[in-house]
Order: structure tokens, then sequence, then C-alpha cells
């Protein structure tokens, strides 16, 4: 009868998790994972498998959590337009001054091991997938509310707004200037085709 775990295994994925966003996967070793866990390496692969398998399973929870946090800022009370530009804020993190912090876990990934993973390359694809899929959802309420244009093609805004969070995070890791940032936000938003009515209000 094999032995019950003597840890916690969600608070043990947690530790890996932060190991291997904020050094990578190539630049965590064992030793950094044995360190970040409290578990020695029979105790740690023994459970999740080799290094790789590890990896997998702090990925699908990072982008398990992404998706998540994402439709829980697109919907819910409120205007969806209100929602919507609240959440491409959040998600550029115009709000932390001259923090580059460790960036998105799944854009970290999906460059350092994308070209010849395929694994990470199906999970990051997906979840971003998911994620344009819940911007989409939230565009097209605020086009049924009003607050969008009739004609705007829901799923192609939701890739380009996909795409302007994803530059906003490489721009900031590379140290533009958070002002900066701020005023092409802005431009964005005004950029976000709206009816007639409201756009000469």
């Amino acid at each position: 009868m094999p032995r019950p775990r003597e840890f916690d295994e969600n608070a043990v994925l947690d530790s890996a998790r932060r190991q291997f966003w904020e050094t990578g996967y190539a630049g965590t070793s064992l030793a950094d994972l044995t360190a970040a866990t409290g578990l020695g390496k029979g105790s740690l692969y023994g459970a999740f498998g080799d290094k790789h398998a590890l990896f997998m399973r702090t990925l699908e929870g990072y982008c398990s959590d992404a998706v998540a946090d994402a439709r829980d800022e697109l919907s819910g009370d409120g205007r969806a337009i209100d929602r919507l530009t609240a959440h491409l804020r959040i998600s550029a993190r115009l709000d932390v001054e001259n923090s580059p912090g460790r960036g998105c876990m799944m854009a970290k990934a999906a460059a350092e091991l994308g070209s010849f993973d395929p694994a990470v390359k199906e999970l990051v694809s997906a979840s971003f997938t998911r994620w344009h899929d819940e911007l989409a959802a939230c565009i097209s309420r605020a086009r049924d509310e009003g607050d969008v244009a009739a004609d705007v093609d829901a799923d192609t805004l939701a890739w380009t707004l996909l795409t302007v969070i994803r530059g906003f995070e490489a721009l900031r890791k590379g140290g533009v200037p958070t002002e900066h940032l701020r005023a092409a936000f802005d431009q964005v938003v005004e950029t976000i085709p709206r009816p007639v009515s409201a756009s000469s209000s």
C-alpha cells in the first residue's frame, strides 16, 4: 500500500511555479526546485514526474488561473465597455509604476520553449484562444449595449486587443516609461470603433 504524501501538493506546485516563472525552464535547476519546494529529488519526481512534467503542471495551473481572471474581469455587473477597458488596463499593468515584474508566464514559456516543445505550444495557444474568447464575448455584449459600433467584428477586435496587451508587456519589460504606455493605452481605447452617436456626443 503506497504511503500517503506528507506534503501539500498545491503548495509545492505553487512554489515550483514561482521558481519557473522567475528563472524560466532552462534556468531552473533541480537544486532550485528542491530548495523552492522543500522536497528532495525522490519525493519531487516521485510525485510529479520529471522536470518537464512538473513544469507543465505549473504552467497548466498558471494558464487556468489567467483565463479565469480574465473571465471574472470581463463578466459581471455594469456595462461591458467599462469592464473591457478595466481589463485592458489591469492586463497592461498600467497602475504599476516602474515595476516590470515577472511578466506573463504564458508568454515567457512560449518565447523560451514554444518553437520546439509541442506540449508548451499547444497549451499556450489554447489558453490565449480561451482568453480571446472571453474578450470577444465582452466586445459582443458592448456592441449589443450600443457602446461599440454595430459593424465591429468581435473576434478580430479581440485578437487585436490581445496582441496589444502582449505588446504592452514587452515594452514595459523593455523599460519604456509608464507615462508613455498610459498615453498609448488611452490612444488604443480611443480607436475602439464606437457608434456615430456615441463618438459625436
